[in-house]
């Protein structure tokens, strides 16, 4: 066994509250923050900004499409709007919408996703979209942002309205470890690295990313010494941080709670098949919907745990050798 992997758990809480708290606060700093709801104030951690700017607070009901429609017109005034919504309703509902009125308008929307991925849970299918990520991020024009935990949820809410443009801001329901410092700097498109390693990079987002961090104690335990990222920007995509770490490590692990397809893992392959071909190995849903069940049992059964990561980590260490 190698040295241990030390890092500070600071609590463990959903990362949609850590949208609600930023928001609040980038309400109280920045008078053109306004946001939008589509009939899921509390689910989304809204009310508190709702009931300190209820005159910056629209609740549009069961109509997201409106809702995007809304918020595009609302920046042609000099406002900075935040939609809040499930995953599935804010992207493959109102698709057209985001396409048209805000990517191709180049319109300074803030799309903050909650929900999203299998971890939503006993909801089941129809609301666990695992597609969002791959259809956000082919918009042009479009910043997708998927961040690891409460404290990075929140300031990356309050980042965004610095940032001009249209944003997709995806987060969670289910309460997951704090680990990221609350006074860490969030800067889009830069990705933190937690552990150095030298035998495999694993490189993560979202809820994945405290999974690669449990996989890597896992495998330092075996003597296999890895790199861990978080890659909380997908677009513009860190793309020296995957290079310099790969070129130590000579291969990788991507992990997301995601598809296969069209994820941070595509966005990874892209850039090591133009400039450093090496062996790499995905963790994420493969080409099926969800299910209803627990977040913890739809995790495992999916392929999305830490000894999955392990696995994956130990295949491409054996591909590189």
């Amino acid at each position: 066994m190698m040295e241990t992997l030390e890092i500070e758990i600071l609590g463990k809480k959903d990362t949609r509250s850590g949208f609600g708290e930023g928001l609040l606060e980038v309400g109280k700093h920045n008078k053109d923050v306004v946001a939008l709801c589509a009939d899921l104030t509390g689910s989304l951690k809204m009310n508190a900004f709702q009931d300190e700017f209820p005159e910056r607070f629209f609740q549009v009901g069961i109509a997201e499409a409106n809702m995007m429609g809304i918020a595009a017109g609302l920046t042609v005034g000099g406002k900075i709007p935040y939609t809040g919504t499930f995953a599935n309703f804010s992207t493959g509902r109102v698709y057209d919408q985001i396409r048209q009125s805000i990517a191709y308008s180049q319109k300074n929307v803030k799309i903050c996703a909650s929900h999203a991925g299998i971890t939503l849970g006993e909801d089941g299918a129809t609301h666990q979209i695992l597609e969002d990520i791959g259809m956000m991020k082919m918009l042009p024009n479009m910043t997708v942002i998927v961040p690891a935990d409460f404290n990075q949820t929140k300031q990356a809410t309050i980042a965004i309205a610095k940032h001009e443009g249209a944003v997709y801001l995806r987060f969670g329901r289910p309460s997951v470890p704090i680990f990221v410092k609350p006074d860490a700097k969030f800067q889009i498109g830069k990705a933190d690295k937690i552990f150095d390693g030298t035998d495999v990079t694993i490189i993560a987002c979202g809820h994945l990313v405290w999974k690669s961090i449990e996989a890597a104690r896992i495998l330092n335990e075996k003597g296999i010494s890895a790199e861990v990222i978080n890659m909380h920007t997908i677009k513009p995509l860190d793309e020296q941080a995957v290079l310099d770490s790969v070129a130590k490590t000579g291969c990788i692990v991507t992990a997301e709670e995601h598809m296969l397809n069209g994820g941070l893992g595509d966005s990874i392959a892209q850039v090591l098949s133009r400039k450093m071909p090496a062996p790499q190995e995905y963790v994420g849903v493969n080409d099926k919907f969800g299910e209803s069940g627990t977040p913890d049992e739809l995790m495992s059964k999916y392929g999305l745990d830490a000894p999955d990561i392990v696995a994956a980590a130990e295949r491409a260490v054996q591909r590189k050798q």
